[in-house]
């Protein structure tokens, strides 16, 4: 089969990563791609947007089956218009997607549906917001509606703090449309999972779980980013615990998404707070999570490129996992989430024989690689300890640990 993968980052690389091992594939295409992704794939100047033009790539390169990595082009319908098309895709469509692209469609679609989440209020006025605010006191969260790349959520310690953020976004359009309209959620003590599943219809095939570090440094200080590292499994959720979250959240809501005729098909992902009362949902992704995706495919067995295909055909892909963990760590641009420099040459990584490196913001120059993002790559391991996966994914780092251009936390995998 002839496979292209939609987007330029580490959740790609992972992906096109697992791909490579299967023996079904003929050939893989990355649009556009990363520096990385070049050495596995062959990538094409065709931007994610352009929903146009991949679809044009998939008739004349004759595409058996495409993949979308990243949210943006999922909301803008790139699934509605390949299947348009008779082209097979393995991605939700817009209609689906919106669990994802609107924080306040997703509270009121799990309301509606009896899904364990916060509670919640939403607000277009900055006055109403912090009424509500000053009525429910702090800690508090704050989130942009709309898709803000990680990056749109406040949780504030303050009443103060809070009426900043309401600020930031409402007032001084810090997230643009995407801060429009806010949601103001309950604060929830516990700790935070990730469990992504393959879905197609009311069929949910859950993977390990995972547990990523949003801010910047380390013990969980500075702003929040797309993920810093991660690791999986994450061992302290028990058999219990996943089951209930796939009944009660990841199967409720593929049902629900299917009886609103808004059916999904992809990799739905639940991020999930363990509280007193057990999982809650704190948000979804209707793709793919990134970083957690580069933790969970190294565990699987199967060939991914089957367990998507039998999915797609209704199919048990019984899927298998290593009895192993899983750890990476994110490099990222000194200034990172905020301003940084691109175009900065990297350097040999440490020689990692049970590592791995995924490129996330890297692409080819005259000169060789260089940085072309935020987070610029991950160096993960598998380990039979979590301690011993982290240790080892830490090794291929030694360089860059007095580096003043780039910069990682040195706690990833310690709760």
């Amino acid at each position: 089969m002839n496979i292209l993968v939609v987007g330029r980052g580490g959740r790609e690389h992972s992906i096109v990563m697992k791909l490579a091992e299967s023996d079904r594939v003929n050939q893989i295409f990355a649009a556009p791609g990363n520096g990385g992704i070049a050495e596995q794939a062959t990538c094409v100047r065709i931007d994610e947007m352009d929903i146009d033009g991949l679809v044009d790539f998939a008739k004349v390169y004759k595409i058996d089956l495409t993949i979308v990595g990243p949210e943006n082009p999922l909301l803008a319908g790139i699934a509605n218009r390949f299947r348009e098309e008779n082209l097979a895709v393995f991605a939700p469509t817009k209609e689906a997607a919106l669990l994802e692209g609107s924080k306040r469609f997703a509270k009121e679609f799990m309301l509606k549906h009896g899904i364990p989440t916060a509670d919640y209020a939403s607000f277009t006025n900055a006055d109403a917001a912090k009424e509500y605010i000053n009525e429910k006191g702090a800690p508090i969260v704050v989130k942009a509606d709309g898709l803000a790349a990680g990056k749109g959520v406040v949780v504030a310690e303050t009443i103060e703090q809070a009426h900043q953020a309401v600020d930031d976004m409402l007032v001084a359009k810090s997230f643009a449309e995407a801060g429009a309209t806010i949601v103001i959620e309950e604060f929830l003590q516990g700790m935070e999972f990730s469990l992504m599943a393959f879905v197609h219809e009311n069929n949910v095939y859950p993977m390990v779980p995972a547990r990523d570090h949003k801010r910047a440094y380390d013990n969980d200080e500075g702003p929040n980013t797309g993920g810093m590292g991660a690791y999986a499994p994450a061992e302290d959720i028990t058999a219990e615990h996943l089951s209930f979250a796939t009944e009660n959240i990841l199967q409720k809501t593929a049902d629900s998404l299917v009886a609103e005729e808004r059916p999904f098909t992809g990799i739905l992902y639940a991020g999930l707070i363990m509280t007193m009362d057990g999982p809650k949902v704190i948000e979804f992704n209707v793709r793919f999570g990134d970083p957690e995706t580069q933790v969970v495919l190294p565990l699987l067995r199967n060939d991914l490129l089957q367990v998507i295909t039998d999915v797609i055909e209704e199919r048990d892909p019984h899927l298998e996992w290593e009895n192993n963990c899983c750890a990476g760590v994110v490099l990222a641009s000194k200034g990172y989430p905020a301003s940084y420099n691109k175009g900065i040459p990297l350097k040999n990584l440490d020689s990692l024989a049970e590592g791995f490196v995924v490129h996330a913001g890297t692409k080819q120059s005259e000169t060789g690689l260089v940085s072309d993002g935020g987070r610029v790559l991950l160096a993960g391991a598998k380990g039979t300890t979590l301690e011993k996966a982290a240790e080892l994914s830490y090794q291929c780092l030694n360089s860059y640990s007095e580096s003043s251009e780039f910069f990682y936390r040195t706690d990833i995998g310690k709760k």
